[in-house]
């Protein structure tokens, strides 16, 4: 089996909350599909096995439209997300990678050296540029996921042997305005131009 790509995806209506006092709920709303339908189709690229975990009803019929494998979020935030993502791949003995669906810098490469940084370590972690923790990666249903503001570092402590991935695609998340316009304003970003 491949390796299973967890995408925690919130609803398309409520995501992306930081951005509402400069993008409406259309803008919010087709931007958030739009990042996560880029990542889920470069894990399948990079050969990894897309688990949308959908935030609400409306993200799973994209799945199904897009022919994602989903399960629902049970609301218990991206730690809960996580949770569901690894049991999932546990039942067909896959290694899996939990990874932010809103990287719109992230490239092949970048899914393709997390997934050998988790084969070669057993547990691998990538930063975001915020202190957060951007992809998270192991086997079984035994992991802990401390996510919320400064996870990486607890990440860190709770699996010290992890292998570490450092990689602008990684980095760079969509949290802020700030963070929006730098994206765009990367030549990996031009696709934004598109979007918005």
């Amino acid at each position: 089996m491949p390796t299973i790509a967890i995408l925690p995806v919130k609803s398309f209506r409520l995501g992306k909350g930081r951005l509402a006092a400069h993008l409406d709920d259309a803008d919010r709303s087709e931007l958030g599909r739009a990042l996560a339908e880029r990542t889920a189709s470069l894990t399948v690229e990079a050969g990894l096995l897309p688990l949308l975990i959908a935030g609400d009803m409306e993200v799973a019929e994209w799945a199904l439209l897009h022919g994602f494998p989903s399960a629902p979020d049970m609301g218990t935030g991206l730690d809960g997300a996580a949770d569901i993502g690894s049991a999932w791949a546990d039942e067909s003995g896959s290694h899996w990678l939990v990874i932010h669906s809103d990287l719109p810098l992230l490239t092949v490469s970048d899914l393709t050296e997390l997934e050998e940084s988790l084969l070669r370590h057993g547990v691998v972690l990538a930063p975001s540029a915020d202190g957060g923790t951007s992809a998270i990666g192991g086997r079984g249903v035994h992991y802990r996921f401390r996510y919320g503001p400064g996870s990486f570092r607890r990440h860190l402590a709770s699996y010290p042997g992890s292998g570490i991935v450092t990689r602008l695609g990684l980095l760079h998340d969509v949290d802020t305005v700030a963070d929006l316009v730098s994206a765009r304003n990367h030549p990996r970003g031009a696709w934004l131009a598109g979007v918005m």
